[in-house]
């Protein structure tokens, strides 16, 4: 299992990284910056193992730094500056670079009760022009109702406090502010039929979730499709994918693969498109738009009926 920090070599496909004074979010200006350094070191034919001595650090750490995946230190920064030899503009224009790699965004208050990994993919999520995921066991996070996602907190930490389990549901509705931005990203989620049927916190809970889930698909620029059991054992992997998409000038493109405990960015072309793939397979395996739309509902008056019937 991979804590998303597997060291893999770069392809040499060029990359240019417009490196202008914008205010970017942490999250996109650690992966501007990451790229940056990334480009000089292609430039100047120097393997990670190259660089490395100048960040006192490892191979590793390095591949860490130019993926945008570890909080950049002003140090290391500064070497590389220093080692590549950048010209006092591009200098200038790192630092600002760096300066607002550390800038604290929303969720950083909430790093007591979420992992660095989960922290990252909410930034990201933040810059993206679109996400494209594959869930097979719950509703995607940024479409969950409260309900929903306290009982999934409760589920996975049974002796948490109240407050904390508060925290956590707190954030998850935090992250989902992105839906209701005027730059919202489009939305594809691709949903296993398997989850309508999963009872996550009992049948009313089950009945809200799913009504929201019909509003949403209702909405412009949000895609929700659901693949049924019979066309799913041939295309469907057995964890959750997510492609996101971004137009700010750096890497364009990641793939996001959620573990049981940790998760890995990708960014490798080759492997994007591997993914990429994938995630088209389960689209063509989906039902379409209107169809899904029509699963959901008769799977929301199921609810409905057996929550009529307890109140009886």
């Amino acid at each position: 299992m991979s804590d998303g920090s597997a060291v893999r070599e770069d392809s040499a496909e060029p990359a240019v990284v417009p490196i202008t004074g914008h205010s970017a979010r942490p999250e996109i200006a650690a992966r501007l910056l990451g790229e940056t350094l990334r480009q000089a070191r292609k430039e100047r034919s120097l393997s990670l193992r190259d660089v490395a001595p100048v960040i006192r650090g490892s191979v590793s750490k390095v591949s860490r730094l130019e993926r945008g995946e570890s909080p950049p230190r002003e140090r290391d920064i500064r070497d590389l500056v220093a080692f590549y030899q950048f010209s006092s503009d591009q200098a200038h224009e790192i630092e600002g670079l760096l300066q607002q790699a550390k800038n604290n965004a929303w969720w950083q208050k909430y790093g007591d009760v979420t992992p660095n990994w989960l922290r990252r993919l909410i930034g990201l999520e933040a810059g993206a022009t679109r996400i494209a995921s594959y869930e097979n066991h719950v509703v995607p996070g940024l479409l969950q109702t409260r309900s929903y996602m306290r009982a999934l907190v409760s589920n996975g930490l049974p002796g948490a406090s109240a407050e904390e389990i508060e925290r956590r549901v707190k954030l998850r509705l935090d992250r989902q502010r992105i839906l209701w931005s005027p730059r919202r990203p489009s939305i594809v989620a691709m949903l296993e039929e398997a989850i309508l049927l999963r009872p996550v916190g009992g049948p009313g809970v089950m009945r809200e979730q799913l009504d929201h889930l019909i509003e949403l698909s209702q909405r412009d620029g949000i895609n929700i499709r659901i693949i049924p059991f019979e066309r799913s054992a041939s295309v469907a992997p057995s964890y959750p994918i997510t492609h996101l998409t971004f137009g700010d000038g750096g890497p364009s493109e990641l793939v996001y693969i959620e573990l049981i405990d940790s998760a890995m960015y990708l960014s490798r072309a080759g492997e994007i498109e591997q993914y990429r793939q994938v995630l088209l397979n389960l689209l063509a395996a989906s039902e379409r738009m209107r169809d899904s739309r029509d699963l959901l509902v008769e799977a929301r008056d199921r609810y409905a009926a057996r929550t009529a019937d307890s109140a009886l």
